[in-house]
């Protein structure tokens, strides 16, 4: 019997209930293709010991895996208060950069006043408070009128949807991360609270910079990220997209959030980037061994949309059941693709990508054609392999490579299998082979397309398709 692989991938993210080696290994097997490295909380010496078991487990299971770094950015928080405050419609409120907790002088881990204007809503709790602007008292300090009862608890998130942030979402914690990220085994780092392109383009310099090769990923999560044109720059600037949904209902709106989600994933194929679908997918799975109706419908609607990634935070983090999330997540995942073709792009072939596009859509061809077991692109930074999923084909791509930064990138890659061989004039047909020998494949007579290049170590040079019979 062959193996069955799924072509929506998952991304989970590493916490007290998963920070093991064993635990690490079990998710792997279960079906986890790459791990969130969350920065907003742990060490560098937490974060050193996971990449050295993620690594460890890659050698073991011959399975590579991407490893994303997450940047906190400035998430906006509550100080530390010295007891729980009710607060009622009418409060007012002075929030201070400087100030400890008195009464309802309250302290923040951010100096709004050099960024928000009287008239601008501020939302505290997830918005479960929600507050407007009414002044700038001092250099360090502004007034909120609250607009509903509710709750304040310590270093609880804040949510600024209107002001401008002006480009200054790199704190220096986050620079320090990057630093550190730049010289560990990173793929890919997560952007938060991206606003514009430019945010992108800075983060590309600072990681050049520091000779980083990981892959960008941009968090839309803002309001004003989402304005069209906007957007669409942001896809463009970055290497892939998260929706963030969880500060994103928070900022525009939760009802807003689907149709954001759905015009992410359609721009990221389009433009050749990888898509992650992120927050509470299977929420109720941090204390419940199953999921709800609701959260299986929301997997299977992001594999129909064709996301590359769907993503488990809590569920894993700080889960009961992590193992099971991921088994569950997997299970909605192969049902759905084996059930429900992926919504059809219809705005595709862009003028910068007409030659590999047409090697691409070729090859899907001739493999659905031949009904071919397996599209095999050689490849060595990734983008032939990337290109040809964009077009979200039934067949799997098995990808292979000599370059390991390659193969983990591709691992969050929409049907891709990659694989690190040395270059060779004749790779993806040993390797064909060899996944043969190894009982892959069930089929005695086994057929592949071959995507490749003459020159096999130089990058941009696929320019042949080959039919393979074993």
């Amino acid at each position: 019997m062959s193996i069955i692989f799924k072509r929506t991938k998952i991304l989970a993210t590493l916490g007290p209930s998963t920070n093991s080696i064993e635990m690490i290994e079990k998710l792997v097997l279960a079906g986890t293709n790459g791990f969130r490295l969350n920065f907003s909380h742990g060490n560098y010496e937490e974060r050193d010991q996971q990449i050295a078991w993620i690594r460890e487990v890659t050698k073991k299971t011959g399975k590579p895996i991407a490893i994303l770094q997450d940047l906190q950015g400035p998430k906006i928080r509550l100080g530390t208060l010295t007891e729980n405050i009710e607060v009622n419609t009418g409060d007012e409120l002075i929030l201070d950069f400087t100030a400890k907790h008195e009464g309802l002088t309250i302290p923040v881990q951010y100096n709004l006043a050099e960024k928000v204007k009287p008239g601008e809503p501020l939302y505290i709790f997830d918005g479960k408070i929600k507050t407007i602007v009414s002044e700038i008292i001092s250099t360090t300090a502004i007034k909120v009128c609250v607009k509903n009862s509710g709750t304040l608890m310590s270093r609880k998130g804040i949510n600024l949807p209107d002001t401008d942030f002006a480009g200054d979402i790199l704190t220096p914690k986050d620079m320090a991360d990057i630093e550190f990220g730049a010289t560990r085994d990173i793929d890919y780092v997560a952007l938060s609270f991206v606003q514009s392109a430019e945010d992108i383009n800075a983060l590309r310099q600072i990681l050049i910079a520091n000779g980083s090769t990981a892959h960008i990923i941009a968090k839309v999560e803002t309001k004003s990220a989402i304005v069209d044109e906007t957007l669409e720059e942001i896809i463009k600037a970055s290497d892939g997209v998260m929706v963030a949904r969880g500060d994103l209902a928070v900022e525009t709106g939760a009802e807003i959030v689907p149709i954001v989600q759905r015009r992410i994933i359609t721009l990221c194929r389009k433009y050749g980037r990888l898509s992650i679908v992120a927050t509470q997918m299977m929420a109720s799975m941090e204390h419940s061994p199953e999921p709800t109706r609701a959260e299986v419908s929301d997997i299977s609607n992001a594999v129909v949309q064709g996301a590359d990634t769907v993503m488990l935070s809590d569920e894993t983090a700080n889960g009961e059941y992590p193992l099971e999330t991921v088994e569950a997540m997997k299970k909605v995942i192969l049902y759905t693709q084996d059930h429900e073709p992926v919504e059809p792009l219809k705005d595709r072939l862009l003028d910068n990508e007409k030659r590999r596009d047409a090697i691409s859509v070729a090859a899907i061809s001739i493999a659905k054609q031949l009904n071919a077991t397996a599209i095999i692109a050689e490849t060595k930074s990734g983008a032939t392999s990337a290109n040809i999923a964009t077009h979200r084909p039934n067949s799997t791509i098995i990808s292979v490579t000599s370059e390991p930064r390659t193969a983990q990138q591709l691992a969050l890659c929409y049907a891709n299998r990659s694989y690190i061989r040395p270059d060779s004039n004749n790779t993806g047909l040993e390797l064909a082979k060899e996944l043969k020998q190894q009982g892959y494949f069930a089929q005695r007579e086994l057929s592949v397309v071959i995507v490749s290049g003459q020159q096999p170590t130089a990058v941009g040079t696929t320019d042949m398709i080959k039919v393979c019979t074993i």
